[in-house]
């Protein structure tokens, strides 16, 4: 295709607006955006556009937000756009099949993962909590099913040690834009085409809830880490102190501790101490060190910091 093509971009996180400034940077042209609905947020609870709205806005392109794709009308609309091709990053619904059907190219879709390791909602956490060392973008047709379709092309992308999923969505956020920004061409003009996922290695990674965030201090040091890596910006792991809500931010795992009869006699989520590095607590296997926690009303704090404003003696987390 040499010239250029009609596009709907589909996406309403953060982690979309990178793909969406690659489309808005090429010879290309986005004749709408789909994106979810404000939402209220903030303490007065008032509607708020997402960030793929307001980029959108700044860039003038008219903004479609349906509660559902399931509608006649909003397909109707769709319809009488002509496009050529949709691009879909972390839209949060689901394209029926009359949707897949209107863009003569297709439907395209932006995944942070290595199909079909973790198809589904939270893909990045999902890895961190899992271990994986690796992860990275799909570009995949999209089918009816969940992230089922046959992928263009991926770009690995190394996760570091001690990443958060905030950190690492940020690298795959800009990765993605950039992986399309130089497929899509090849893609219209029918120069690659796609390959079927593997049947074998398939994950799913599921919506997240708040709840998931609680720290069950019976876990190994090295699962609880990942869980605080995980969750952090969101839904941030958390335990209780005193009866109130502690959120743990960061943490690292520790060497065995060198009181081995204190910790021996302990349970888990007991607090053996404090270090250079933070607060020291036993987990149901080995020594975890928490690094950055938020009491309830507060900032953010070096977990050193905090400990030397309250008093951790004999103090076990996770127990009202």
């Amino acid at each position: 295709m040499q010239n250029k093509a009609r596009i709907i971009f589909a996406g309403s996180p953060e982690f979309a607006v990178p793909t969406l400034d690659a489309l808005l940077a090429s010879r290309h042209e986005v004749v709408a955006v789909l994106t979810q609905p404000d939402r209220p947020s903030g303490r007065g609870r008032s509607l708020q556009p997402g960030p793929v709205k307001v980029a959108a806005q700044v860039a003038d392109v008219p903004v479609l937000q349906p509660v559902s794709l399931k509608d006649a009308d909003i397909q109707q609309k769709l319809l009488e756009l002509s496009p050529d091709l949709m691009i879909v990053v972390a839209y949060g619904m689901l394209l029926p099949e009359e949707v897949l059907a209107i863009p003569s190219a297709g439907c395209i879709n932006v995944h942070a993962s290595l199909l079909p390791r973790w198809r589904g909602a939270s893909p990045i956490q999902s890895a961190i909590l899992a271990g994986d060392t690796e992860t990275g973008i799909s570009i995949m047709r999209m089918d009816i099913g969940l992230d089922t379709g046959p992928v263009y092309c991926m770009e690995k992308l190394a996760i570091a040690a001690h990443e958060s999923a905030g950190e690492l969505h940020d690298r795959l956020a800009t990765l993605g834009g950039k992986l399309l920004a130089r497929t899509i061409d090849p893609i219209l003009e029918s120069k690659v085409r796609p390959i079927a996922q593997s049947a074998t290695g398939v994950s799913y990674a599921g919506r997240i809830n708040k709840a998931d965030g609680q720290i069950d201090w019976t876990d190994s040091a090295v699962a609880i880490d990942r869980r605080i890596r995980a969750y952090n910006p969101w839904p941030v792991a958390q335990t209780s102190l005193d009866g109130k809500q502690l959120r743990c931010w960061s943490s690292r795992v520790a060497e065995p501790y060198a009181n081995e009869t204190a910790a021996n006699s302990a349970v888990p989520g007991t607090v053996l101490g404090s270090t250079a590095a933070g607060i020291a607590v036993l987990t149901g296997n080995g020594l975890l060190v928490l690094t950055e926690v938020q009491a309830p009303g507060r900032n953010r704090v070096a977990a050193l910091d905090f400990a030397h404003s309250h008093s951790l003696d004999n103090v076990i987390l996770g127990h009202e």
